[in-house]
Formats: C-alpha cells, structure tokens, sequence
C-alpha cells in the first residue's frame, strides 16, 4: 500500500477520533477539527520515524502533547482569529495565549496523547505491515 493511503487513512481516522472526542466532551464541533485531528495523528503517529520504540512513552507524550499544542495555535489563529468562526476560545482559562491555547489543555493532550500514540502503532502494525509497537514508560 502506498504511503498516500497509508497517510489517507491514518488521517482520516484521526480526523474522525477528534471530531468524537470533541462531541463528548462539548456537545459540538466543527468542521476544521476534522482537519486538525487528522493533522496531529498523522504527525504524531511520525515520532515513531524518527526515533525508534526504545524512546519512552513518557517523552513521546511530551512531544504529543506539543504537536497538537502547537497546531491548536495555528489552526486557532487561522479559523478564529482570522476568519473569525470563534470555534473555542481560551480567554478565562489560565496561562492562555491569545485564547488559542492554555497550559490546562496541554496538559489534556499530554494525558490523551499515549491513547493516539498506541492507536496509531497498532494500526500501522496491524495493517500496514510496520513494527510490533512496544513500550518503556520512562
């Protein structure tokens, strides 16, 4: 399989596990998270590219939680700042910057990061003939 369906689907998936977790925990969503989602996946599924499994799962939600921080700002300056669609805003949540991003959803990404991080290996493992995934916490 190439690696455009490979990315294809890892990014629609992802896409499609954002928008669920966002109609969870809000009630609603929107359609650039889809987008979002399927970005962080996708980029987060590539840690494993450039490192290999002996790098802790610690230090791999570290780097998670800092891809999906920081294409939360952009896509946040893009769709609410610029355009306008005032999709969430963190204006009363502590340590924000510029109501795009805040400390207390970095550390949610840090906690939600491993269940992406895992998905991802197991289904690049499972379909995609790559790597058994395992695991070192520290």
């Amino acid at each position: 399989m190439g690696n455009f369906l490979k990315y294809s689907i890892l990014f629609a998936l992802g896409g499609i596990f954002y928008l669920l977790t966002e109609l969870l925990w809000r009630g609603y969503s929107h359609w650039s998270m889809f987008v979002l989602g399927g970005l962080c996946f996708v980029l987060i599924g590539i840690i494993n590219e450039f490192f290999t499994f002996d790098i802790p799962l610690f230090i791999q939600m570290i780097i998670g939680a800092f891809i999906i921080t920081a294409l939360e700002f952009i896509t946040g300056c893009i769709v609410n700042l610029k355009f306008h669609l005032n999709v969430w805003n963190y204006y009363g949540m502590p340590m924000n910057i510029m109501g795009q991003i805040c400390l207390p959803y970095t550390l949610l990404w840090f906690l939600l990061s491993p269940v992406c991080i895992i998905v991802d290996d197991y289904l690049r493992y499972m379909f995609f003939d790559e790597e058994k995934p395992h695991y070192k916490f520290f």
